[in-house]
């Protein structure tokens, strides 16, 4: 179809009455039978935009008035909304959040696996959602009036300052220790980081907080090259109070895209923090994948846990693909006979066996390397697991490593997912490997954004 044909043009300013909403969180109304999406509206508005991109299946509009609001929309609490991208659901009450999650999690499993029936429980949502991120990476930009830590916007470079001004509570998201850590940190900046190898030296500021314990680690991410005013800035850091036990500069030199660089140097305490999720404790190091919501994560391991079906005392075998610093694995090991755990990052691998250590399991195999080989491997030499563990990164995974589940005839899979669209996909792999989705259970880790994250049960046909 020429774009002369199309429905809407560029430029064009339509009426749309909203809907829906898409899986990153815009509005989507309907032009003359094609899909519009607007960044800003909500379901229920009735609004006027903006044809900015025109494609086959569907259009993009700029928002630009809201002729009739709708009964679910908020006024955002945060004043770089819209420009920071980082929680496009702020316009929108929560409870209506819940149940848009749970609607899109439906429309995914139908409209892309065929999977219409499935049994897709209410999201399970937070009773207090904000300042719940125990994890927090903010930019680093030297401008005139000294550093600035922020976000970018999506798809800029251009920096939100999340702190001064009417931001002085800092993120909404981001656990409030972490925002005056965060902040502390852009004062010390400027006192110590004037005198540096040059412009573009600093370039990350990481914090996570054991939410049970209380411990911050603050990672900075600089350049290469002599920082003066290094042991000034931990120093004083370290003398500013708070539960800043660990202090580590990680040296990237490499191009936009990987946060962290292979080198760290620890400038104060340790080089890890220590947590307890539940019953059990974990050291979590800079590179380590470590859930970001503390509260929820117990709530999603808790449903991984019941869907594995085990039984205490353990007499099953489970496998944990992607396993990270062992945190599912740990969970599943005290009602497991025996748990294969596959991760590819080293340094969490050997967080994950001090984590076993320290928590006196030791029905735990902790394989190095990537999922898609391992699990073969593994496969070939006669592994049968009874249950199988998939938590992959965003992308999913890859068609390998589902036909080696169901070579080795696992009867039971326990999926968690971060991405309804890779989700889909590999539900439909594994329909078509003789697997059943028996339930999916949404829960939200990420309140005020369009992030989904889903666990599903799956039993053998």
């Amino acid at each position: 179809m020429a774009k002369s044909d199309l429905p809407v043009k560029k430029g064009e300013v339509v009426s749309l009455d909203i809907g829906g909403l898409t899986h990153n969180g815009e509005g989507v109304g309907r032009c003359r039978g094609l899909a519009v999406f607007v960044p800003g509206a909500v379901p229920g508005d009735a609004v006027l935009a903006e044809i900015v991109k025109q494609q086959k299946n569907y259009a993009v509009g700029r928002l630009l008035d809201i002729r009739e609001k709708s009964g679910f929309r908020r006024e955002p609490q945060c004043s770089l909304f819209g420009s920071c991208g980082g929680c496009r659901l702020q316009n929108m009450g929560y409870r209506e959040q819940l149940r848009l999650k749970t609607a899109l999690v439906r429309d995914s499993l139908s409209r892309l696996a065929g999977m219409g029936d499935a049994v897709v429980r209410d999201m399970m949502g937070m009773e207090n959602p904000r300042h719940y991120r125990n994890k927090a990476h903010f930019q680093v930009e030297e401008q005139a009036g000294g550093f600035r830590l922020g976000f970018y916007g999506e798809g800029s470079h251009s920096l939100s300052a999340v702190f001064g001004g009417e931001q002085s509570r800092g993120c909404l998201l981001v656990d409030s220790d972490l925002n005056k850590t965060a902040s502390k940190i852009e004062a010390l900046l400027d006192r110590y980081g004037r005198e540096k190898a040059g412009r573009g030296f600093f370039r990350h500021v990481i914090l996570r907080k054991a939410y049970n314990t209380g411990e911050i680690m603050a990672v900075l991410v600089t350049r290469s090259g002599d920082w003066p005013g290094q042991e000034g800035f931990a120093e004083e850091l370290a003398r500013a109070g708070g539960r800043v036990v660990s202090l580590v500069r990680n040296i990237n030199d490499g191009p936009p895209g990987a946060v962290l660089g292979k080198k760290s140097i620890i400038l104060a305490g340790k080089g890890y923090v220590t947590d307890r999720l539940g019953e059990l404790s974990f050291i979590i190091s800079p590179a380590s994948f470590y859930q970001v919501n503390p509260v929820q994560t117990l709530v999603l391991y808790r449903k991984a846990l019941e869907y594995a079906g085990l039984k205490t005392p353990g007499d099953l075998t489970v496998v944990d693909a992607y396993s990270g610093v062992g945190t599912i694995a740990l969970f599943m090991a005290g009602q497991a006979r025996r748990v294969v755990a596959l991760e590819v990052v080293p340094e969490a691998v050997e967080d994950a066996r001090r984590n076993g250590e320290m928590n006196g399991i030791d029905n735990i195999e902790f394989h190095t390397g990537e999922v898609e080989k391992l699990l073969p491997s593994l496969a070939g030499r006669g592994l049968r697991p009874d249950v199988a563990v998939l938590d992959p990164p965003r992308k999913g995974c890859v068609p390998e490593v589902l036909q080696a589940v169901a070579e080795m005839g696992t009867p039971r899979v326990v999926y968690v997912s971060c991405h309804p669209g890779t989700l889909a996909r590999d539900l439909s792999r594994l329909a078509a490997l003789g697997y059943r989705v028996e339930e999916v259970q949404p829960v939200d880790m990420f309140p005020w954004t369009h992030h989904i994250e889903n666990c599903v049960l799956l039993s053998k046909k």
